[in-house]
């Protein structure tokens, strides 16, 4: 297990460069990926890289998406109890969250990462799909919007669902593209308000930039 009070978000670069190069491959093969927008993803500077989320998949496709500097992700802290799993997860700088328990260690982790200066990954749903369409997104990611600083970068993924919905024990070949939106700055987030009571609509905000990606409004 780990200890959340000592963990810290870093990448071992050999370890993600590699498990990278693996998921991409598989992606290309048996889902022939296609990257759009990857543009427009700050190459320094907090980002946090929000999209839908559909299927397992998704945390992968998001990954290999953009390969300028590493992606962290949200876990949940059960991917750390083998010996492997907490040493690989480590090693691509995973963050653990205890789900369910509104951890706040966990979103101080990711805070401490935007602010200096990582890219992290979110799906601000909190959970996949149950029907392929996309749901209302959880208040807390407006908490690490404005508390850490950083831009947004919105993005949808189209095919994992089909591949592998919820339930599922197979992956199919299915094609799935992953596109990159233009970054929601925190202009844009202030515009709307500031502290507890415009966390609801930060959080609605990127849904809708996530939806327009959806239905071919530009990126």
């Amino acid at each position: 297990m780990i200890d959340s009070e000592k963990h810290e978000v870093m990448a071992d670069m050999r370890v993600y460069q590699f498990s990278t190069r693996i998921f991409k491959l598989f992606l290309l093969i048996w889902h022939r990926l296609r990257i759009r927008g990857a543009e427009n993803i700050p190459a320094r500077g907090g980002v946090l890289l929000a999209s839908n989320h559909a299927s397992f998949l998704d945390p992968p496709v998001v990954g290999v998406g953009y390969r300028g500097r590493p992606v962290h992700f949200m876990a949940r802290n059960t991917l750390w109890n083998s010996k492997f799993g907490s040493w690989w997860m480590d090693h691509v700088g995973c963050i653990p969250v205890s789900r369910g328990t509104g951890d706040i260690k966990a979103l101080k982790l990711t805070i401490k990462a935007l602010k200096e200066g990582k890219a992290v990954s979110m799906f601000p749903e909190g959970t996949r799909t149950e029907d392929g369409e996309l749901q209302e997104a959880k208040g807390g990611i407006g908490f690490i919007i404005e508390k850490s600083g950083c831009v947004v970068v919105p993005a949808y993924i189209d095919g994992t669902y089909k591949a592998h919905p919820k339930g599922t024990r197979f992956i199919k070949p299915c094609k799935v593209t992953v596109t990159y939106g233009k970054p929601i700055t925190q202009d844009d987030f202030k515009a709307l308000g500031t502290g507890r009571a415009a966390y609801d609509d930060y959080a609605k905000l990127i849904m809708q930039r996530i939806a327009d990606i959806r239905d071919g409004k530009g990126y």
